[in-house]
This record gives C-alpha cells, sequence and structure tokens, in this order.
C-alpha cells in the first residue's frame, strides 16, 4: 500500500504565506517526479508546480516567483512554499507522485487527498 498524505493548508491573508508539505509512504523502490496541482471550485485541475528526480522544477505562470516547490528524496517528500498569495489562489491541493516504481517494480502514480487552500482579500 502507498500513499501520499498532505499537510499545510489552511486559511491566509492576501499576501501572506503558507508551506504545503507532502509524505509518500509504503512500498516504494523510486519516485521520479513529484508535483502540486489545485483546483478551484468550479474549474478544472492544473498543474502548480513539478519537480523531477534530478532536480529540474517546472511552474505554471500564474505562480512564478510567488511558489518554490521542493523535496527531499530521502524522505520521500515534496514541499511548496507559496508566499504573496492572492486570492486566485484559493483551491484544493492536491499532491501526485509519479514515474515511479513500488517495491514490486509496478508502475507507480499516486495522489493525495487534497488539502485546502484559502485566501482571503
Amino acid at each position: 500500500q502507498v500513499q501520499l498524505v498532505e499537510s499545510g493548508g489552511g486559511l491566509v491573508q492576501a499576501g501572506g504565506s503558507l508551506r504545503l508539505s507532502c509524505a509518500a509512504s509504503g512500498s516504494i523502490f523510486s519516485i521520479g517526479a513529484m508535483a502540486w496541482y489545485r483546483q478551484a471550485p468550479g474549474k478544472q485541475r492544473e498543474l502548480v508546480a513539478i519537480i523531477r528526480s534530478g532536480g529540474i522544477t517546472n511552474y505554471a505562470d500564474s505562480v512564478k516567483g510567488r511558489f518554490t516547490i521542493s523535496r527531499d528524496n530521502a524522505k520521500n517528500t515534496v514541499y511548496l512554499q507559496m508566499n504573496s498569495m492572492k486570492p486566485e489562489d484559493t483551491a484544493v491541493y492536491y499532491c501526485n507522485a509519479k514515474d515511479g516504481k513500488t517495491a514490486l517494480h509496478t508502475y507507480l502514480e499516486i495522489w493525495g487527498q487534497g488539502t485546502l487552500v484559502t485566501v482571503s482579500s
């Protein structure tokens, strides 16, 4: 059984900061990429940021310069530091791990349960 457990969501005022964490646990052999997605009410889920095993990162244009994704490979944990937050950042944030292998060497892709981030104006 492999799972992702997210933490760090909550309510913040515009201009403030939050840090999300997501830890993968279970029978994991490797994880290629870890990412954060978000889904606002009435909108499709969108990629916020992704970090690959070599450390290469990509960000949605809407968060560039404000959000930073990082990972601790030894802990199979990914973080999202969110600064200068805006009301439009309000969404449920989901962690994703993919392009990996389980301990049985089957393909690994898993999603977290989501954590709500609310930015008040």
